[in-house]
């Protein structure tokens, strides 16, 4: 299905082979939107100096982030990098840069950066944004690639622009990305639990399981957080036992739980409720919290892999900064 978003929002894949490329690419992006007197962000891994560096005295005028941290975890980039951004601007047409996909994301880490580019079509469909994501042609594989064709209506090159043949409808292009996790290792630790009543139980587990891996006691206390709010799903929302396993696995503390629930949104965790509702916002607190999570829906249920670092290098999304 070629099914572009409707209204004013734009979603551009950039294609670049090296790094004067890129630099010019974003710098000419980003020069187009001060002209029109947009706010513009740039969210790419390590925060784009070279990119600040061409524009000079106007890079004042644009804010930078690092995504390696704003967006370590894929599932908080919508929430609390893009829409956080455009919300801050009200009324005004907003340029982003945002690059969620280079050589250095891991296998683990790979879907979920896909569903978060094919989620952004969803997400800011109407919104008067235009959202620039470049791709290292020379460095990333060829199926990441086809996959910026199927999650971006628009793709460009340094020679120019043309309409994506393989553009993919949002929902379909997720369903692609949704793929079955690894089993957890022989070794991992399993703690089941059913209703309400099991919820204290989970937590101990989890608490002990957390502090024995090394997790310092601020994190502890955001994977008890994170933990709490999909197993509190789990007991309000199905009819049967969740079970929590964990286990350490290159460098992270990872918790997978399992139910019989289902996620019919794919935006659930993403788009966040309006500031008067009183519920929606626990898989939100889930992206923010872990540095990454995977979701694979079962025919049977539902499975929740959520990584949390042991080095120490976390840092939360926190929403836009000016």
């Amino acid at each position: 299905m070629n099914t572009s978003p409707a209204g004013p929002f734009e979603h551009i894949g950039l294609l670049y082979r090296d790094e004067d490329e890129y630099v010019s690419q974003c710098a000419a992006f980003l020069e187009e939107a001060l002209a029109a007197g947009g706010p513009a962000l740039v969210a790419v891994p390590g925060g784009g100096a070279a990119i600040r560096a061409r524009l000079g005295a106007r890079a004042d005028e644009v804010v930078f982030r690092d995504m390696s941290v704003a967006g370590r975890n894929p599932g908080r980039i919508i929430p609390s990098v893009l829409l956080a951004f455009a919300e801050a601007h009200p009324g005004r047409r907003v340029w982003v840069i945002g690059e969620p996909i280079w050589k250095g994301r891991t296998a683990m880490e790979y879907p979920a950066c896909a569903a978060h580019e094919a989620l952004i079509n969803a997400a800011f469909a109407g919104r008067d944004a235009v959202i620039l994501c470049p791709y290292d042609t020379s460095r990333l594989e060829p199926y990441a690639l086809d996959d910026a064709e199927r999650t971006h209506p628009v793709m460009r090159a340094p020679a120019g622009s043309w309409p994506s043949p393989a553009y993919t409808d949002p929902v379909e292009a997720v369903a692609l990305f949704d793929r079955p996790l690894p089993a957890p290792p022989a070794h991992a630790a399993s703690h089941t639990f059913n209703g309400t009543g099991g919820l204290p139980g989970a937590r101990d587990f989890l608490a002990e399981r957390g502090a024995a891996a090394g997790l310092g006691e601020r994190r502890v206390g955001e994977l008890l957080i994170a933990m709490n709010e999909l197993a509190t799903n789990t007991a309000e929302h199905t009819c049967g036992p969740g079970t929590v396993t964990v286990w350490v696995e290159d460098g992270a503390l990872v918790c997978q739980l399992d139910d019989s629930g289902l996620l019919d949104d794919p935006l659930a965790g993403r788009v966040p409720p309006p500031d008067t509702a009183t519920r929606g916002r626990g898989l939100i607190i889930v992206n923010e919290l872990a540095d990454l999570v995977r979701v694979h829906r079962r025919p049977s249920g539902t499975s929740m892999r959520l990584h949390f670092d042991l080095a120490g290098a976390y840092q939360p999304a926190t929403g836009y900064q000016p």
